[in-house]
Protein backbone atom coordinates (compact mmCIF):
# COMPACT_ATOMS: atom_id res chain seq x y z
CA UNK A 1 0.00 0.00 0.00
CA UNK A 2 1.40 3.47 -1.05
CA UNK A 3 0.17 6.40 1.49
CA UNK A 4 -0.43 9.91 1.14
CA UNK A 5 2.47 10.75 2.10
CA UNK A 6 4.57 8.79 -0.23
CA UNK A 7 5.69 5.73 2.32
CA UNK A 8 5.28 2.22 0.88
CA UNK A 9 4.50 -0.86 2.45
CA UNK A 10 4.59 -4.68 1.62
CA UNK A 11 1.34 -4.15 0.36
CA UNK A 12 1.70 -1.84 -2.72
CA UNK A 13 1.24 -3.58 -6.00
CA UNK A 14 0.33 -2.49 -9.60
CA UNK A 15 -3.25 -1.84 -8.97
CA UNK A 16 -2.15 1.19 -6.75
CA UNK A 17 -0.63 3.53 -8.97
CA UNK A 18 -2.00 6.79 -10.23
CA UNK A 19 -3.95 7.44 -6.94
CA UNK A 20 -1.45 8.18 -3.97
CA UNK A 21 -2.69 5.89 -0.64
CA UNK A 22 -5.52 3.96 -2.34
CA UNK A 23 -5.24 0.41 -2.92
CA UNK A 24 -8.02 0.11 -5.57
CA UNK A 25 -10.25 -3.79 -5.09
CA UNK A 26 -13.65 -5.06 -4.85
CA UNK A 27 -15.18 -5.14 -1.71
CA UNK A 28 -15.11 -8.41 0.32
CA UNK A 29 -12.04 -9.21 -2.30
CA UNK A 30 -10.16 -12.05 -0.60
CA UNK A 31 -6.44 -13.33 -1.28
CA UNK A 32 -5.76 -15.89 -3.23
CA UNK A 33 -7.03 -18.95 -1.47
CA UNK A 34 -9.03 -17.03 0.78
CA UNK A 35 -11.95 -18.73 2.10
CA UNK A 36 -15.63 -17.78 1.96
CA UNK A 37 -16.04 -17.28 5.75
CA UNK A 38 -12.91 -14.88 5.65
CA UNK A 39 -13.98 -13.08 2.17
CA UNK A 40 -17.28 -12.79 4.55
CA UNK A 41 -16.36 -11.03 7.40
CA UNK A 42 -13.82 -8.48 5.93
CA UNK A 43 -14.22 -4.83 6.12
CA UNK A 44 -12.01 -2.66 3.64
CA UNK A 45 -11.18 0.26 5.38
CA UNK A 46 -8.82 4.06 4.82
CA UNK A 47 -7.48 5.19 7.55
CA UNK A 48 -7.43 9.35 7.66
CA UNK A 49 -4.90 11.38 9.85
CA UNK A 50 -2.37 13.83 9.57
CA UNK A 51 0.32 11.87 12.06
CA UNK A 52 2.00 9.30 9.47
CA UNK A 53 3.30 7.56 13.07
CA UNK A 54 -0.28 7.45 14.71
CA UNK A 55 -1.14 5.67 10.97
CA UNK A 56 1.49 3.72 10.97
CA UNK A 57 0.45 1.85 14.37
CA UNK A 58 -3.24 2.27 13.66
CA UNK A 59 -2.26 0.02 10.95
CA UNK A 60 0.12 -2.56 13.00
CA UNK A 61 -2.57 -2.90 15.45
CA UNK A 62 -5.92 -3.81 13.35
CA UNK A 63 -4.28 -4.19 9.63
CA UNK A 64 -3.55 -7.65 10.15
CA UNK A 65 -6.20 -8.65 8.11
CA UNK A 66 -6.27 -12.63 8.21
CA UNK A 67 -6.40 -12.05 11.82
CA UNK A 68 -8.74 -9.03 12.59
CA UNK A 69 -10.55 -9.38 9.11
CA UNK A 70 -9.46 -5.85 8.65
CA UNK A 71 -8.22 -4.91 5.03
CA UNK A 72 -6.16 -1.34 5.27
CA UNK A 73 -6.94 -0.01 1.39
CA UNK A 74 -5.19 3.34 1.67
CA UNK A 75 -3.95 6.06 4.14
CA UNK A 76 -4.58 9.99 3.66
CA UNK A 77 -3.02 13.22 5.11
CA UNK A 78 -5.18 16.05 4.78
CA UNK A 79 -8.69 16.96 3.17
CA UNK A 80 -7.98 16.54 -0.48
CA UNK A 81 -5.92 13.58 -0.34
CA UNK A 82 -8.43 11.62 1.60
CA UNK A 83 -11.35 12.81 -0.79
CA UNK A 84 -9.41 11.21 -3.85
CA UNK A 85 -8.23 8.00 -1.89
CA UNK A 86 -11.86 7.54 -0.63
CA UNK A 87 -13.16 7.82 -4.29
CA UNK A 88 -10.62 5.42 -5.51
CA UNK A 89 -11.42 2.60 -2.75
CA UNK A 90 -14.79 2.92 -2.13
CA UNK A 91 -14.15 1.49 1.57
CA UNK A 92 -16.53 0.51 3.68
CA UNK A 93 -15.29 2.14 6.74
CA UNK A 94 -13.51 5.77 6.87
CA UNK A 95 -11.31 6.06 10.25
CA UNK A 96 -11.39 10.02 10.14
CA UNK A 97 -9.43 12.30 12.70
CA UNK A 98 -11.24 15.50 13.15
CA UNK A 99 -8.52 17.96 12.58
CA UNK A 100 -7.14 17.58 9.49
CA UNK A 101 -5.29 20.42 7.45
CA UNK A 102 -7.56 21.50 4.51
CA UNK A 103 -10.82 22.21 6.02
CA UNK A 104 -11.22 19.25 9.05
CA UNK A 105 -12.91 15.91 9.36
CA UNK A 106 -15.75 17.59 8.19
CA UNK A 107 -15.13 19.27 5.23
CA UNK A 108 -14.17 15.50 4.19
CA UNK A 109 -17.62 14.24 5.43
CA UNK A 110 -19.24 17.38 3.03
CA UNK A 111 -17.27 16.03 -0.29
CA UNK A 112 -17.96 12.26 0.44
CA UNK A 113 -21.84 12.70 0.71
CA UNK A 114 -23.02 11.35 -1.88
CA UNK A 115 -20.76 8.12 -1.39
CA UNK A 116 -21.96 8.28 2.19
CA UNK A 117 -25.90 7.87 0.41
CA UNK A 118 -24.90 5.54 -1.97
CA UNK A 119 -27.66 2.73 -1.17
CA UNK A 120 -25.58 -0.06 -2.68
CA UNK A 121 -22.40 1.01 -1.23
CA UNK A 122 -22.33 3.65 1.05
CA UNK A 123 -18.80 4.54 2.58
CA UNK A 124 -19.39 4.95 6.54
CA UNK A 125 -17.44 6.87 8.74
CA UNK A 126 -15.71 6.65 11.73
CA UNK A 127 -13.90 9.36 13.54
CA UNK A 128 -11.01 8.38 15.51
CA UNK A 129 -9.69 11.52 17.02
CA UNK A 130 -7.58 12.70 20.46
CA UNK A 131 -10.81 15.44 20.74
CA UNK A 132 -13.41 14.90 23.39
CA UNK A 133 -14.73 17.95 22.77
CA UNK A 134 -18.53 17.87 22.34
CA UNK A 135 -18.35 20.67 19.70
CA UNK A 136 -15.91 18.28 17.60
CA UNK A 137 -17.93 15.04 18.19
CA UNK A 138 -21.28 17.21 17.54
CA UNK A 139 -19.91 18.61 14.42
CA UNK A 140 -19.08 15.07 12.36
CA UNK A 141 -22.06 13.63 13.92
CA UNK A 142 -24.08 16.32 12.07
CA UNK A 143 -22.01 15.99 9.52
CA UNK A 144 -22.78 12.68 8.94
CA UNK A 145 -20.44 9.87 10.66
CA UNK A 146 -21.32 7.05 12.19
CA UNK A 147 -19.66 6.83 15.27
CA UNK A 148 -16.93 9.04 17.21
CA UNK A 149 -14.41 7.23 19.58
CA UNK A 150 -10.91 8.61 21.30
CA UNK A 151 -7.53 7.34 20.45
CA UNK A 152 -7.35 5.77 24.14
CA UNK A 153 -9.21 2.76 22.11
CA UNK A 154 -7.72 -0.41 22.38
CA UNK A 155 -7.20 -2.18 19.11
CA UNK A 156 -9.75 -4.96 20.16
CA UNK A 157 -12.33 -2.60 20.59
CA UNK A 158 -11.39 -0.80 17.37
CA UNK A 159 -11.90 -3.35 14.72
CA UNK A 160 -15.08 -4.30 16.72
CA UNK A 161 -16.29 -0.58 16.42
CA UNK A 162 -14.91 -0.61 12.67
CA UNK A 163 -17.43 -3.88 12.11
CA UNK A 164 -20.59 -2.40 13.52
CA UNK A 165 -20.16 1.14 11.74
CA UNK A 166 -20.00 -1.10 8.89
CA UNK A 167 -22.88 -3.02 9.44
CA UNK A 168 -24.97 0.29 10.01
CA UNK A 169 -24.54 0.77 13.78
CA UNK A 170 -23.46 3.72 15.66
CA UNK A 171 -20.26 3.67 18.23
CA UNK A 172 -19.22 6.05 20.51
CA UNK A 173 -16.87 6.00 23.31
CA UNK A 174 -19.15 5.83 26.46
CA UNK A 175 -18.71 9.36 27.38
CA UNK A 176 -19.33 10.63 23.88
CA UNK A 177 -22.76 9.71 24.03
CA UNK A 178 -24.20 12.12 26.27
CA UNK A 179 -23.17 14.83 24.06
CA UNK A 180 -25.11 13.51 20.57
CA UNK A 181 -28.45 12.82 22.90
CA UNK A 182 -28.26 16.57 24.17
CA UNK A 183 -27.49 18.34 21.06
CA UNK A 184 -29.90 16.12 19.29
CA UNK A 185 -32.35 16.31 22.06
CA UNK A 186 -32.21 20.75 21.68
CA UNK A 187 -33.43 22.24 18.84
CA UNK A 188 -31.93 25.19 19.18
CA UNK A 189 -28.05 25.96 17.46
CA UNK A 190 -25.25 26.68 19.66
CA UNK A 191 -24.42 29.93 20.43
CA UNK A 192 -21.39 31.42 18.31
CA UNK A 193 -18.22 32.16 19.74
CA UNK A 194 -16.67 34.99 18.24
CA UNK A 195 -13.38 34.44 20.49
CA UNK A 196 -13.05 30.43 20.01
CA UNK A 197 -13.51 30.79 16.46
CA UNK A 198 -10.16 32.57 15.96
CA UNK A 199 -8.58 29.63 16.80
CA UNK A 200 -7.40 26.96 14.46
CA UNK A 201 -8.69 23.37 15.67
CA UNK A 202 -4.85 22.22 16.09
CA UNK A 203 -4.75 25.67 18.80
CA UNK A 204 -8.06 24.14 20.34
CA UNK A 205 -6.41 20.96 20.86
CA UNK A 206 -3.82 22.55 22.58
CA UNK A 207 -5.90 25.01 24.64
CA UNK A 208 -8.19 21.94 26.06
CA UNK A 209 -4.89 20.07 26.94
CA UNK A 210 -2.97 23.10 28.54
CA UNK A 211 -6.32 23.74 30.98
CA UNK A 212 -6.27 20.23 31.86
CA UNK A 213 -2.70 20.43 33.03
CA UNK A 214 -0.92 19.02 30.80
CA UNK A 215 2.93 19.69 30.53
CA UNK A 216 4.34 20.67 26.82
CA UNK A 217 6.20 17.78 26.70
CA UNK A 218 3.09 15.41 27.36
CA UNK A 219 1.16 17.46 25.09
CA UNK A 220 3.43 17.40 22.17
CA UNK A 221 3.40 13.53 22.95
CA UNK A 222 -0.17 13.10 22.60
CA UNK A 223 -0.50 15.45 19.66
CA UNK A 224 2.38 13.54 18.25
CA UNK A 225 4.29 17.39 17.82
CA UNK A 226 7.04 18.51 19.32
CA UNK A 227 7.68 20.66 22.27
CA UNK A 228 8.60 23.65 20.22
CA UNK A 229 5.44 23.32 18.04
CA UNK A 230 3.53 23.16 21.64
CA UNK A 231 4.78 26.32 22.43
CA UNK A 232 3.92 28.29 18.81
CA UNK A 233 0.61 26.98 19.47
CA UNK A 234 0.18 27.98 23.25
CA UNK A 235 1.85 31.79 22.22
CA UNK A 236 -0.41 32.12 19.21
CA UNK A 237 -3.57 30.93 21.65
CA UNK A 238 -2.70 33.84 23.83
CA UNK A 239 -2.15 36.70 21.83
CA UNK A 240 -5.55 35.67 19.68
CA UNK A 241 -7.31 35.62 22.92
CA UNK A 242 -5.19 38.51 24.84
CA UNK A 243 -4.31 36.55 27.45
CA UNK A 244 -1.13 36.34 29.70
CA UNK A 245 -0.02 33.15 30.99
CA UNK A 246 -1.42 29.84 31.02
CA UNK A 247 -3.56 30.67 34.28
CA UNK A 248 -6.09 32.96 32.32
CA UNK A 249 -5.79 30.35 29.81
CA UNK A 250 -7.40 27.60 32.21
CA UNK A 251 -9.41 30.15 33.39
CA UNK A 252 -10.92 31.39 29.90
CA UNK A 253 -11.25 27.47 29.42
CA UNK A 254 -13.21 26.55 31.74
CA UNK A 255 -15.61 29.53 31.76
CA UNK A 256 -16.81 27.98 28.45
CA UNK A 257 -16.34 24.06 29.65
CA UNK A 258 -14.11 23.57 27.28
CA UNK A 259 -12.19 21.49 29.45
Amino acid sequence: MTDATGGTNAASGPGAQGVPGATPGPAGAGGPGAGDAEAARRVRVVLVDDHRMFRTGVQAEIGETARTGVEVVGEAADVDQAVTVITATRPEVVLLDVHLPGGGGVEVLRRSASMMADQDRPVRFLALSVSDAAEDVIGVIRGGARGYVTKTITGTDLVDAIFRVSEGDAVFSPRLAGFVLDAFASTDAPPVDEDLDRLTQREREVLRLIARGYAYKEIAKQLFISVKTVESHVSAVLRKLQLSNRHELTRWATARRLV
